[in-house]
């Protein structure tokens, strides 16, 4: 579906030369959700430009539906543009225009009629929960609302592919989510490919199919997003899936957890952060219980969680074990060769 081939996007900053995108490859499958993630300066809202040639690569080719959108003419790329739908992290609204009117916008300039435009706009309005907000202004909705709105004028030119660059940064978590289904359904009911920029693994986490990681302009790792959290390759990725677990302890437990790894224990124990994470063919093990008594280590469970991702369960627990360095080191060993995924978190608090 869509083909990102050695695409690279230099900038000129004063006599020097800024590659914020290098030698990026990826393939896109039609109708997955496929994320993008990294950190602020990582180069993923500029290569997703580079899909829609809001950005033209440097070099590179970025192929959709094996046309070439880099070789494109003017004319053709504006036809092509109609095929790829854009929501952004700030909404993009007119202010001076209803829910309505600004649905409207982009097929007013496609030349449709008023029949033709009110006939595509009232089950775009139903699929994303507005029909009775229809009349009102982008300041007399909600964030999530407004989100909404820029959902429905990006589908109206009904395109193949849906861009999402950091579509629910500026939302609460609970309208996060929200939005994150509906673009579950739009995904399962229009069978559309969407491409999802983000910094946050939980968003990741929650719907996307695929992944790719960015870090200096680069993918450092991409694959299943089931296979990236139970194995992440690179340091980065081991990083940003701790802040996700990080997140969710509380701050009382944080300080705590930061108190006990910063001042080891005078009997030579030492403290460690440890984040395990397994499938649902692993739960029935007492695997924790084995190798705490094996290798005589003491341990709290600091979060655990039962998580689905692509349908199947994934558990992820976060621990603080005590016990001499050799023996953690073998008890980690013995986990992993039991197939649980073991990572250590200290860096993280």
């Amino acid at each position: 579906m869509i083909e990102i081939q050695a695409v690279s996007q230099r900038f000129k900053s004063g006599d020097s030369t800024v590659d914020a995108v290098h030698n990026v490859n990826i393939s896109i499958k039609k109708g997955e959700i496929f994320g993008i993630i990294g950190r602020s300066g990582a180069g993923k809202s500029t290569l997703v430009r580079t899909l829609n040639m809001l950005n033209r690569p440097t070099s590179g080719k970025v192929l959709l539906d094996g046309k070439d959108m880099t070789s494109l003419s003017a004319n053709d790329l504006r036809l092509a543009r109609r095929e790829i739908g854009m929501i952004f992290q700030h909404f993009n609204l007119l202010s001076s225009r209803t829910a309505y009117d600004n649905i409207a916008l982009p097929l007013e300039l496609a030349g449709k009629s008023k029949s033709e435009i009110e006939q595509k706009i009232a089950p775009l309005l139903e699929l994303v929960g507005l029909t009775a907000l229809k009349d009102r202004y982008p300041a007399q909705m909600s964030g999530g609302q407004k989100q909404r709105v820029g959902i429905a004028r990006a589908l109206a030119n009904d395109p193949k592919v849906l861009l999402s660059d950091e579509a629910t940064s500026a939302l609460d978590p609970e309208t996060t989510r929200s939005i994150l289904e509906l673009l579950q359904k739009i995904n399962k009911e229009l069978g559309l490919t969407i491409v999802l920029i983000t910094h946050q693994m939980e968003v990741i986490k929650q719907i996307c199919h695929r992944v790719a990681v960015m870090e200096t302009g680069q993918v450092i790792e991409q694959g299943n997003v089931l296979d990236v959290f139970l194995q992440p390759k690179h340091p980065v990725t081991r990083a940003m899936i701790g802040d996700l677990i990080a997140q969710d302890l509380p701050k009382a437990v944080l300080e705590r957890v930061r108190t006990r790894l910063e001042h080891p224990a005078a009997n030579g124990n030492t403290d460690y952060l440890l984040r395990l994470a397994f499938t649902d063919s692993d739960v029935d093990q007492p695997l924790l219980s084995d190798a705490t008594h094996k290798f005589a280590l003491d341990f709290n469970i600091l979060h655990g969680r039962i998580d689905e991702i692509q349908g199947q369960a994934f558990g992820s627990l976060a621990l603080l074990v005590t016990g001499t360095q050799s023996n953690v080191a073998g008890a980690v060993d013995y986990l992993r060769e039991k197939g649980v995924v073991v990572e250590e978190l200290n860096h993280v608090i």
